[in-house]
This record gives structure tokens, sequence and C-alpha cells, in this order.
């Protein structure tokens, strides 16, 4: 049985190793929980911020180099996985990520965010394909913020094979409600655990809610924060899920195509 966790701290803006220093201890909370993965929120590592993502931001090279250290030091010791968010500089466009800081120290970049939502778009190009991590015997979906809102997202993954949907985000305060309904219906419509992980604190002027919390495939809470820094987890149970999926069958029975519309 695969152990998940989500993480939840305030960012600091613009502080990067400020910010993997932070995530480097909360790796460490989590693998001593026994998880084998743990997602971070959405821009963690350089923060949520307006000012923040009109560069200069990290790049690919910086990953590759001494920043992350602490992390993969955490990951390393641990035993365990890390994705944490990013923005990350591609050249001449710039893009918002998940970096995956793997248990031998190893770091890719998976997945870039598909959806962009408001400011966002003048800053970041949308990521051009979906994403899974295989963690243990687990397929997990990779998502970032506003790619949970958008039902297709996550069944996508969930009828590519994931069990899970690993979701990093940001929330202000104020978007609390529209944030539990969207991952606990993820987790509904497919059968499958949803990790969120969300930013709390001030960051860039702003207030986020944080509101991290790990779904079972009925969409039902096994974990959850409030607003203060910490981990939750939970084990993924694979015959809860294939239970579930055949019980609500939903995923085995999507359709690609509702055909024309008629008005009458």
């Amino acid at each position: 049985m695969t152990r998940i966790a989500a993480a939840q701290a305030e960012a600091v803006a613009g502080d990067l190793r400020a910010n993997v220093r932070t995530a480097a201890c909360l790796v460490a909370r989590a693998a001593d929980e026994g998880a084998a993965v743990v997602v971070f929120p959405e821009a963690f590592l350089t923060g949520y911020a307006e000012e923040v993502f009109a560069g200069p931001l990290p790049t690919p090279a910086d990953l590759a180099g001494p920043l992350l250290d602490p992390l993969r030091e955490a990951a390393r010791a641990g035993g365990i996985a890390a994705l944490v968010g990013t923005p990350l500089a591609r050249g001449r466009v710039a893009t918002l990520s998940l970096a995956l800081v793997a248990p031998d120290g190893d770091v890719t970049v998976p997945y870039d965010k598909q959806h962009l939502d408001g400011p966002e778009k003048q800053h970041f190009v949308v990521g051009d394909h979906g994403a899974s991590v295989r963690v243990g015997d687990a397929e997990l979906g990779l998502s970032i913020c506003y790619d949970g809102c958008f039902p297709e997202h996550a069944a996508a993954a969930a009828r590519d094979g994931a069990v899970g949907y690993l979701a990093s985000a940001a929330y202000f305060v104020g978007g609390e409600h529209r944030r539990d309904l969207y991952y606990a219906a993820r987790a509904l419509e497919n059968g499958m655990y949803v990790a969120f992980a969300g930013l709390t604190g001030r960051c860039g002027g702003r207030e986020l809610s944080g509101g991290s919390a790990i779904y079972d495939p009925e969409g039902r809470v096994l974990d959850r924060l409030g607003r203060e820094e910490g981990v939750v987890v939970a084990d993924l149970d694979l015959a809860l899920v294939a239970s579930t999926r055949r019980t609500h069958t939903m995923v085995a029975d999507h359709r690609t195509s509702l055909g024309p519309r008629r008005r009458v």
C-alpha cells in the first residue's frame, strides 16, 4: 500500500532558498510519517506573487544546480519523492510547473500547468500534455491549481490508469467553498484518491487559504489542515479504488462524444 502526502506552508515571495529549506523540512516530516511521495503547493519554490512572475524566474539549469540540494538530501534520506510547484523560464517562454525530486535526488520536470487563470496568462504559456508519475504500485495524475477546476483533466488521468490525483494549488482566502467542492468532486467522479496541497499565509500581499487535504475515492476527507503549516497523509488502497469503480462506474461509462445538441 502506497502512502501519499500533501504539504502546506507559507512561501516567501522571491526567497527561493528559504522556500527550499521549508520544503526540505516538510519532506523529512512526510517521510517520517511513512509517505512515499509528497506534493507541494503551486509556485512554492518562488512564492505565488505577480511581482515574482514578472521575473527573473528559475531555469531548468537552476533546478539542476545546488539550489535544490537541501531537497535532494531530504528525499534521499527519507526515500521519498517530492513534487514542488515552481514557475520556470524556458528560453523565451515560461511555464507554471511541477519539479519532481526523486528518492535518488534526480530532478525532472514532468508537468506544466495546462489551464492558466487570470493574470497568469500574461506571464506563462500552457503545458501541452498531461502527466502521471508512478510511485510504488500506484499511478498518480499531476495537476496544478486551475487544472482541477476542469472535470475532464482528472478524468483523463483516471482513464489513463491513475488511481490518485496530486493537486498542487494556491487558493486565496474567500475561495474555500470552491476549493473544497472541486477536489472532493474530482475524487468522487473518478473513484480515485486526491491529494490537495494549498499555499497558506501571506504572499505577494494576498492571503492564501491553505486547506490541504486528502480525499478518498468517494470524495470523503481522510485528513485535512486548516491554515497551519504541516502535512496530511493517507494510505492509497488500490482494492478500494477498484471496488469503488465497480460500484460507481463513471470512468468505464464515459462517452467521448454525446453527439449533436438539439434545441426544441
